[in-house]
């Protein structure tokens, strides 16, 4: 299992809201790994993104070990998210400057070869095998919602003027619901995770030709980045690439 991440500002944003977090949970077999995107019109959205990615951390890495069950790894992924939306609620009533904040967060804890990801917001995850690649997590956003009414295409929904209005985020409300996705991993795959910074400026296929052209998670993550900025970024970028079926490192 190889797994790296990467983050950066873009070429417009003079702040990095985003943010990941990675762990090998003291095993060649387990992985958990976050990342978070704080809400770009809110105050204090770095602030939301690093507070529940590492609240997220803290539950799951801890949790999660080489006896987990899928039961086990959803129970220890929805409490993990839970966690992270009750500290930024909280968070949010304890600093005036902080009311409104949020943060998307999209999450993935492995134990073999069986992955479990969830999401909340717009930040993706994807899975590539056999030169594929699918996007797994649906975005909770105006956008989508559109999308699958059928009042818009795909094609449209990428120039839509309100693409970046989200419709659930973590630390908003009292209570959090993710979607959850359940995989058996395929041999020689990797999994993508990307904040909007990314996805609205690389599109799926420029995305899946890296991902065929660089096997090794480190080096993928950078050229992406460099797409996303030769594109213009005009949002924070973060990228995170795990890669599965050979020995590596955590970066």
């Amino acid at each position: 299992m190889n797994a790296y991440g990467i983050t950066h500002r873009g070429a417009v944003r003079a702040e990095n809201q985003d943010c990941f977090r990675l762990s090998d949970c003291g095993s060649e077999r387990l992985l958990a790994a976050v990342l978070c995107d704080g809400m770009g019109g809110a105050r204090c959205g770095a602030t939301a993104s690093a507070l529940a990615a590492d609240a997220f951390m803290s539950h799951a890495a801890n949790s999660l070990d080489e006896s987990s069950r899928p039961a086990d790894m959803k129970l220890i992924l929805t409490e993990a998210v839970s966690y992270a939306n009750a500290q930024v609620y909280e968070r949010s009533f304890r600093e005036l400057s902080c009311i409104g904040m949020g943060t998307t967060l999209v999450a993935l804890l492995v134990s073999g070869k069986r992955a479990m990801l969830a999401n909340v917001g717009d930040s993706r995850a994807y899975l590539f095998t056999r030169g594929k690649l699918r996007q797994v997590t649906t975005d909770h956003s105006l956008v989508e919602e559109l999308i699958e009414r059928g009042e818009i295409t795909r094609e449209e929904g990428r120039v839509h003027p309100q693409k970046n209005i989200i419709t659930r985020a973590v630390g908003t409300d009292a209570s959090i619901r993710a979607d959850v996705y359940d995989l058996k991993l395929p041999p020689d795959c990797r999994l993508l995770l990307c904040s909007d910074g990314l996805s609205n400026a690389v599109p799926d296929e420029t995305l899946q030709r890296v991902l065929r052209e660089e096997r090794e998670p480190e080096r993928s993550c950078k050229q992406l980045l460099d797409l996303a900025l030769s594109a213009g970024a005009t949002d924070n970028v973060t990228v995170l690439i795990a890669q599965f079926g050979t020995e590596g490192k955590h970066g």
